[in-house]
């Protein structure tokens, strides 16, 4: 589907845009103590999404965390490996965060929703899969840890939960 203008809308009205932080790449450089150019050429290798506006790179602060999560080592889940072989599983080296990051990134992409606004499940997936692919899991999460509801077939973020600090 094109990138049309009317999506553009959407986005930003829905916050995407408002409420993401963007960095340079000397910026995100300096934040986790990496040489600029190592950032720029995982920039263009494509490890990391970013936007190239005039001459430099503007990461968005998601992107950001799902290349960290992507390169994280999670001793602790390799150690109660289920083939027995002390190697993780086909299902087990799947990336998955700590709990802590899990509430972080769910916590994310609930802010992307205007509470009180009545979502369709359509709307609902879109907005999930632009930072996790199995947004049907996402959208069950925020069900199960009470962030949204799910009210006459359409969903809404809860104007009740708390965000964490």
């Amino acid at each position: 589907m094109p990138f049309g203008e009317e999506d553009f809308r959407l986005d930003y009205n829905k916050g995407i845009i408002k409420e993401t932080e963007f960095f340079t790449t000397a910026e995100l450089a300096k934040k986790l103590k990496m040489n600029v150019q190592v950032i720029t050429r995982k920039i263009q290798a494509g490890d990391i999404f970013a936007y190239k506006i005039g001459k430099d790179w503007r990461i968005p602060e998601f992107s950001v965390f799902q290349w960290l999560e992507s390169n994280a080592n999670d001793k602790s889940r390799r150690a109660k490996n289920s083939n027995g072989t002390g190697a993780p599983s086909e299902e087990e080296a799947k990336p998955s965060p700590p709990r802590t990051n899990r509430k972080y990134l769910l916590e994310y992409i609930l802010a992307q929703f205007e509470p009180n606004r009545d979502y369709s499940e359509d709307e609902v997936n879109r907005t999930i899969s632009r930072y996790h692919e199995d947004y049907g899991m996402v959208r069950q999460e925020f069900l199960a840890e009470q962030m949204m509801e799910k009210v006459n077939g359409h969903f809404r973020r809860r104007t009740g939960y708390q965000f964490s600090d």
